[in-house]
């Protein structure tokens, strides 16, 4: 349980020889080098000696990013940072006790150059209770942009890589800059931890092995783990080489969440495939037996955060955003498409299912506008050139064919949107259209729901008065397909059933609607 990852990534199994080696019997073997002398820490100290204390019952929530925007002042001196608003995790705290303190402990999305890291970290500390951990820029193109978006990204979204090209080979330079990039996130906490009253939350694949590096120094720290992608099933796991690696770290949380109950159970699958671990279910609880010590699986799916919703749907409101969409698609039957740019959105599949529906039922042509609202990639994604040429081709050849003055089938918007001109754009539409071919969970159709039963208190012939009707198409393979009883549930692939499912949504009699 408490195998030193950074000794596995090197792979090689030597002949036990040094005396210290022999002493500890470790069942790894180290090799002389770089790799295994980051490892530092005592293995068996249960106590922090660092005296950083501040009041009883903190949570320390860690994750690749902070919750921060940072820009470069004006005069080029310094930084200026910011909460960012759209950030899940910064929504978290709302969710826990009024009086616990949240410290986060994260990567920043810019550069900052090593001499003002220093004053840079003790800044964001006192000023938003966040810990920078700076990655040095190779360890950093490695980590993130090769392991974490080469390999377990499309491997946890059922992507194999066949070929060199489709999905990325295993490679284990990148496996090494991930240990060391989460070991380096590990010192970062300890920096802050008081583990005795002190929980750590750790968030998404990019730490999977986390849980090892603080579970080795803190034996009693209270650790949970949530992964916000989907969990493969385990015949598409085991195909990753370090398998049984980042399994194991898993384990070292006391608590391991996931969106759905498919995705626990995959995972419940791979530890029992492939480390003989048995799961028991007692009164709902889900327990698994390691070492000695109990670690708890919840299925606890993310959610949206009303208030906020409803605070910046006033502000779209007063700003007449609305109202200015609904003039601009007058007479319009609207349906909408919320994805962020990446191969597993299924953008280009809606596209032609738009198209399908216009030849099948030609009486759409004219009324009916599908708006796709593509939010730029955030890093380097696999085949993203191709999907951008893809998507580009295809709404160039149906506004040609369908389109007519003063109507364009297609209207595509590939730059970064404001949360109230997104929900302007919710409240003017007829239907929501996800046809992503897998997705963690995908909040964009309770995002809609919400916009378009308006709100209680808005004044009488306000945009977002009284309740409204609200179709939604989602695809079968997103994680909160389950949870949409109403919802007109297809398989994106198949693109005349898309279609028929389109033309459906949007041609119900009214009181079904509201049903």
């Amino acid at each position: 349980s408490y195998t030193n990852l950074l000794d596995l990534a090197s792979g090689n199994f030597p002949i036990m020889c040094r005396e210290r080696e022999r002493r500890r019997l470790p069942r790894v073997m180290t090799v002389p080098g770089n790799i295994s002398e980051l490892d530092d820490e005592q293995a068996y100290s249960v106590s922090s000696d660092n005296l950083y204390s501040l009041a009883s019952d903190r949570m320390i929530i860690v994750a690749n990013q902070l919750p921060l925007k940072a820009k470069r002042r004006p005069d080029n001196k310094g930084w200026s940072f910011s909460w960012n608003e759209d950030s899940l995790l910064l929504r978290l705290k709302d969710g826990l006790l009024e009086d616990m303190e949240v410290l986060y402990v994260g990567s920043l999305s810019v550069n900052v150059d090593p001499i003002e890291q220093d004053d840079v970290a003790q800044y964001l500390l006192d000023k938003f209770k966040c810990v920078p951990a700076f990655l040095p820029p190779n360890v950093l193109d490695k980590f993130y942009y090769g392991f974490c978006k080469r390999q377990l990204w499309p491997l946890f979204h059922y992507m194999l890589p066949f070929s060199p090209d489709h999905g990325g080979r295993f490679d284990r330079f990148m496996w090494e800059a991930y240990v060391s990039a989460n070991k380096l996130f590990s010192q970062k906490v300890i920096e802050v931890l008081n583990p005795d009253d002190d929980f750590v939350w750790i968030h998404d694949y990019h730490l999977m092995v986390l849980p090892t590096f603080l579970r080795r120094r803190f034996n009693r720290l209270r650790m949970g783990f949530f992964l916000h992608s989907p969990f493969p099933s385990s015949e598409v796991y085991r195909t990753l080489p370090v398998r049984e690696e980042i399994l194991k770290a898993l384990l070292n949380s006391d608590l391991i969440g996931f969106h759905t109950f498919d995705y626990a159970r995959h995972f419940l699958s791979c530890c029992s495939r492939m480390l003989g671990l048995e799961y028991q279910s007692k009164r709902g609880h889900i327990g698994l037996d390691y070492y000695g010590r109990t670690v708890e699986i919840k299925i606890m799916p993310v959610g949206i955060h009303l208030g906020q919703i409803e605070s910046v749907m006033k502000m779209a409101d007063k700003e007449s955003k609305i109202g200015e969409l609904r003039q601009k698609f007058e007479g319009k039957i609207v349906l909408l498409g919320v994805d962020d740019m990446d191969i597993f959105k299924g953008i280009n599949l809606k596209l032609l299912a738009m198209e399908q529906m216009l030849k099948q039922h030609p009486d759409w042509q004219g009324r009916a506008v599908l708006i796709q609202i593509a939010s730029p990639a955030r890093g380097k994604e696999i085949d993203l050139a191709k999907v951008q040429t893809e998507i580009q081709e295809s709404c160039n050849r149906i506004n040609e064919k369908f389109g007519k003055p003063g109507y364009e089938p297609i209207v595509f918007i590939d730059r970064p949107l404001s949360i109230s001109e997104k929900i302007a754009y919710y409240s003017i539409a007829e239907c929501v259209v996800v046809s992503a071919v897998r997705d963690g969970m995908n909040l964009t159709p309770y995002e809609y729901i919400v916009c378009r039963q308006g709100i209680p208190d808005a004044e009488t012939g306000s945009d977002l008065s009284g309740p409204k009707k609200s179709m939604l198409v989602v695809s079968e393979f997103i994680g909160c397909s389950p949870s949409l009883s109403g919802a007109i549930r297809i398989n994106p692939w198949n693109v005349e059933m898309t279609a028929e499912a389109m033309n459906e949504a949007i041609s119900m009699a009214e009181p079904e609607k509201l049903l």
